[in-house]
């Protein structure tokens, strides 16, 4: 295939050198993008008398058939084309014949694919949040039905205080909440139309950029023409809020790996979620939880890959940035694997309440509630601290917990002791107490509930 800037050139491109400049084989993604920018560019043409009614009509007829036959399959990349925008206009010239060379009036390669990219992550954060709205749901499952299922909370990993199952869940919709609106901002913000922007300068011909903006549903248009087509903060802005996701599912991951654990075993993960051992046949290995808190990684190094490839650059357009496709599309499609996959090991995973319970039990997770109860009877809460962590003690050396240590006992460190410390330190009784706003109470976690089914 002949180049399209053959003209300036008395040689060929060295084929390996010619290989090493193609990005066809990964921007080839954007084909459908690259199209629908292509038809709005050449209806505003034709509108602003730039090209004849007849010749847009026939170029945005042979367009439509590009992307039915791709979409079909009748039709195949060309991967001796130097990009995408390269094999449409190629393409299109073929079966239209010099009409075709008519597209490129008024229009850069440089702001084409500003657009394409644009218009490719708009749809690719779109199906983002989708999936994270099943997320949500499948959290939802699960919370809904352990309402009441007790969990030892934990802080540096050691068992802390008694909470409710949903209420942990609850903790990572929030997260996820958070990332729908990091993604639906930086929307906000890249959702500007870059095409007319041309080279870098704009062009002499008076075209209607607000236009075509509309007609791919932006917001409006870029204001200056160099920064068109030379940035890609909405790029960092989404990898970040990708990385983020990343952070979360992953740290979603570590848990329910260590739940699913002996040591644990707080869940069992469905059958269709997990694998085996090739030589240890009692295995079952949470491989795709594992796998998403490996991938997180692969995540951080496309945003810092893209952090990296523009921090020196001059403006406007360099060739650097042709590698700003692959960290993003790589970015975006391993969030979508992970959250299509982590929603369902979620929603079919089966608690074990009694297992949780039982380690609840343990590790006197109720005793803040003691001094608690301390402190209601008129005790400074310093000095309810310095008591219960006394006969946290006692308990220890004796193999007792604080529920089987007699009144009689209780007393001998304060006379405020009474009977009714018992039902202060039942385990339900502690997490339902947690009244204040955000807290674990069975009527706090309703109200989380309710919030989060504002997202689903």
């Amino acid at each position: 295939m002949d180049k399209m800037w053959a003209g300036r050139f008395s040689k060929a491109l060295d084929k390996e050198a010619d290989d090493f400049n193609s990005s066809i084989h990964f921007d080839c993604k954007m084909y459908k993008q690259d199209i629908k920018g292509s038809i709005a560019h050449a209806t505003m043409l034709a509108e602003c008398n730039i090209i004849s009614k007849s010749d847009a009509d026939a170029i945005i007829k042979g367009l439509e058939g590009i992307l039915t036959d791709l979409e079909s399959g009748a039709l195949g990349f060309d991967f001796d084309a130097e990009d995408i925008h390269m094999f449409v206009e190629a393409e299109l010239t073929k079966r239209i014949g010099d009409v075709g060379k008519r597209l490129h009036t008024a229009r850069s390669r440089n702001d084409q694919v500003a657009l394409d990219i644009r218009l490719f992550m708009r749809d690719e954060a779109n199906d983002i949040i989708a999936l994270i709205k099943k997320l949500l749901s499948a959290i939802l499952v699960q919370a809904e039905a352990n309402k009441e299922t007790i969990l030892p909370g934990y802080t540096h990993l050691q068992r802390a205080q008694p909470i409710m199952f949903a209420h942990h869940l609850c903790a990572y919709a929030m997260m996820f909440i958070r990332d729908i609106g990091r993604i639906e901002d930086a929307l906000k913000r890249m959702n500007f139309s870059p095409l007319g922007s041309c080279a870098l300068a704009g062009t002499t011909y008076e075209t209607n950029r607000d236009m075509t903006a509309s007609l791919l549903g932006f917001d409006g248009i870029t204001l200056n023409s160099i920064d068109g087509v030379s940035d890609r903060d909405f790029c960092v802005e989404l990898m970040s809020a990708f990385a983020l996701i990343m952070t979360h599912l992953s740290r979603f991951a570590e848990e329910v790996i260590l739940w699913s654990s002996w040591e644990f075993k707080f869940v069992e993960l469905d059958d269709s979620y997990t694998t085996g051992s090739s030589i240890m046949p009692q295995k079952k290995n949470p491989d795709m939880a594992e796998l998403v808190r490996g991938k997180t990684g692969r995540v951080y190094g496309d945003l810092m890959a893209m952090l990296t490839i523009l921090k020196g650059l001059p403006l406007a357009y360099n060739k650097d940035m042709q590698e700003d496709k692959e960290a993003i599309f790589d970015s975006s499609e391993t969030v979508k694997k992970c959250l299509s996959v982590f929603a369902p090991m979620i929603e079919t995973m089966s608690v074990r309440a009694d297992k949780m319970y039982a380690a609840a039990g343990e590790g006197f997770i109720n005793a803040t509630d003691l001094a608690d109860y301390l402190v209601k009877k008129g005790q400074p809460f310093r000095s309810a601290y310095k008591t219960v962590g006394q006969i946290v003690g006692k308990c220890v050396a004796e193999g007792k917990t604080l529920e089987t240590l007699t009144l009689s006992e209780y007393k001998k460190f304060d006379n405020l002791f009474e009977e009714d410390l018992y039902a202060d330190i039942d385990l339900k009784n502690c997490a339902e107490k947690r009244i204040s706003a955000g807290g674990t109470s069975v009527e706090s976690i309703n109200k989380q509930i309710e919030y989060i089914k504002r997202f689903v």
